[in-house]
């Protein structure tokens, strides 16, 4: 037989070749460390914008912003209460403003004027009711009252004083 085993032997077909078994080790550690896994076992990719809150910035910024304006202010007034020696200061120096006071004003001269007008029309105007006739009349109605009444006006003012009680 030539060189190798016979086909019903146990022999390593290699066995008399020591190049082959080194080559063959090295070549399949050289592999396994080169192969890639089947399974990702990298860490997972993180997104910038879902770690970074901006909203969350954005209302701390403005809440540090009205913090700091305060402060100015407090500031400001601790120095004008340092430079007065603490005396109190209650002078209130604001006037009232009205955004319409000159269309008020207006309105008001203008309802005046026309009242004016409406005055002077009526004492201009001749008076429609005629008082000496109204006299007239209601002495001409007493005069029939006191036809058909059957005792005289003012007679129980005369019984007053005559009151005589029984009892």
């Amino acid at each position: 037989m030539s060189s190798g085993a016979s086909p019903g032997s146990t022999e390593d077909p290699c066995s008399g070749n020591d190049a082959g078994e080194e080559f063959s080790s090295s070549r399949s550690d050289e592999l396994v460390q080169s192969a890639k896994p089947m399974v990702d076992t990298d860490s997972p990719q993180t997104y910038v914008h879902l770690s970074l809150k901006l909203k969350k910035l954005k209302l701390e910024e403005e809440r540090l912003s009205v913090i700091e304006r305060d402060n100015y202010l407090l500031l400001q007034k601790m120095s004008t209460i340092m430079k007065t020696k603490g005396r109190v200061d209650n002078k209130n120096e604001y006037e009232a403003k009205s955004l319409n006071k000159e269309k008020r004003e207006q309105e008001l001269l203008k309802v005046s004027k026309e009242n004016q007008t409406i005055l002077d029309r009526i004492t201009k105007c001749e008076p429609q009711y005629q008082v000496e006739k109204w006299h007239e009349d209601w002495a001409k109605a007493e005069k029939y009252m006191d036809s058909i009444a059957r005792y005289p006006r003012g007679w129980y003012l005369m019984t007053k004083d005559k009151v005589i009680y029984i009892l």
